[in-house]
C-alpha cells in the first residue's frame, strides 16, 4: 500500500528541515518494520503545503524535494488558511491512506506505526488523542470547553483531545473531497462522513523550534467557523432568547400592574426600567444580528464559489485545470 503524509506549513523555516529529516527517518523505519515482520509493503509519499509563507519555507521545501524524490510540495499564492492547506493535501495525495500531521513535530511520527496497525486491522479512520500534559492553561481551558460546547450544540460528535493528527483511508478522503462546501471544518467533516474509527493515545509534545502560528485569535475564529458550519442551532438560540426576553418583559409588566392595583403609590419612576429594557433588548438584538450576519456571510462565500486556494508553484506534474 501507499501512504501519503500531508503536512501543511506556514512560516516554518526553523522547522522544515528538522521535520522532514525526523518524519522521513521514522516512517522509513516503520515501513521497513512492517515489511520484515508482517510482509506488508508500505510505500511513502510526503506532501508539503506551503500556505503562503513569508519566510524561507518555500526555498527550503524545494531543497528537501531535490534531495528526496518522495517529496511533493504545493505552494499557495498567499495565505489561504489551515483548512485550505488540508484540502490541497487531500486533493494531491495519491496514497491508499493519508496521514495528516502538523509541521512542528508536536505530532510525533512514531504514532504512525500504531495508525498503520489500525488501518491493516480494517479501520478507515485512526485518530490520535493527545494528553494535556505540558499544555498552557489558556489553551487547555479553551480546548476543553470547545469540545463540550461543540458536542452539546452540533449534529456531529468530536472526541475531546482528538486533533487533525490522524490516518484516513482513501474511501474517507474521497468522501471528504466529494463535499462541495466552501466553509470547511475537517474535524467535523471526518465525523460527518462516518466510517469505522479507532482512537489511539499519545503524549503531548513540546515544539522544538520557532513559535506557533495558530494563536488564540485563530483558535477563536476556528471555533466560530466550526459552530456555524454544521447546523442552524445558533439561529434557534436567537429565537429562544427573543422568547425569553418577551416573557421577562410580560412578567415585569404584570408585576408592575399588580403593584399598581395594590398600592399605586409604590410605583417607582420608570427611568431605570427603561434603561434596563434598552440594554437587555439591545444586547439580544445585536447578538442575534451578529449570528444572522455570520450565516449570511457564509452563504455569500458559498454562492461566489471561489476556489479554496490558488497554487502558485508545485513540483507535481498536473494539468492547469487541476490546479484548484
Amino acid at each position: 500500500m501507499k501512504l501519503s503524509v500531508v503536512i501543511p506549513m506556514y512560516n516554518e523555516e526553523e522547522m522544515i528541515l528538522l521535520t522532514h529529516e525526523t518524519v522521513s527517518k521514522v516512517l522509513t523505519e516503520i515501513s521497513q518494520k512492517f515489511k520484515a515482520e508482517q510482509n506488508k509493503e508500505v510505500e511513502l509519499e510526503f506532501v508539503y503545503i506551503n500556505d503562503g509563507s513569508k519566510d524561507k519555507t518555500l526555498p527550503l521545501l524545494k531543497k528537501v524535494a531535490n534531495s528526496d524524490s518522495r517529496v511533493k510540495y504545493i505552494s499557495f499564492s498567499r495565505n489561504f488558511g489551515k483548512e485550505s492547506g488540508i484540502l490541497a493535501g487531500f486533493q494531491y495525495a495519491t496514497g491508499d491512506a493519508v496521514v495528516l500531521m502538523d509541521g512542528d513535530l508536536q505530532h510525533p511520527p512514531q504514532v504512525v506505526e500504531e495508525m498503520l496497525t489500525g488501518y491493516f486491522e480494517g479501520y478507515d479512520i485512526v485518530s490520535a488523542r493527545r494528553s494535556r500534559e505540558g499544555e498552557g492553561k489558556i489553551d487547555s481551558f479553551f480546548s476543553q470547553h470547545f469540545y463540550k460546547v461543540f458536542n452539546s450544540l452540533m449534529d456531529v460528535h468530536i472526541s475531546e483531545g482528538v486533533s487533525d493528527f490522524r490516518l484516513l483511508s482513501r474511501n474517507v478522503v474521497d468522501s471528504i473531497l466529494s463535499l462541495p462546501e466552501y466553509n470547511r471544518f475537517t474535524k467535523g467533516l471526518v465525523s460527518w462522513v462516518g466510517y469505522k474509527e479507532k482512537i489511539i493515545e499519545y503524549e503531548n509534545q513540546v515544539r522544538e523550534g520557532g513559535s506557533t502560528k495558530f494563536g488564540l485569535k485563530n483558535k477563536l475564529n476556528y471555533a466560530i467557523d466550526a459552530f456555524l458550519s454544521f447546523n442552524d442551532r445558533p439561529l434557534r438560540i436567537c429565537v429562544n432568547l427573543g422568547l425569553i426576553c418577551v416573557s421577562l418583559g410580560v412578567l415585569y409588566l404584570l408585576w408592575h400592574f399588580i403593584i399598581w392595583l395594590i398600592d399605586p403609590s409604590r410605583l417607582i419612576s420608570g427611568y431605570f426600567t427603561t434603561l434596563f429594557a434598552i440594554v437587555l433588548f439591545g444586547g439580544v438584538q445585536l447578538i442575534s444580528i451578529g449570528i444572522l450576519g455570520e450565516y449570511i456571510g457564509k452563504i455569500y462565500y458559498e454562492v461566489k464559489r471561489r476556489p479554496h486556494f490558488i497554487v502558485e508553484e508545485t513540483n507535481i506534474q498536473v494539468k492547469d485545470k487541476e490546479l484548484r
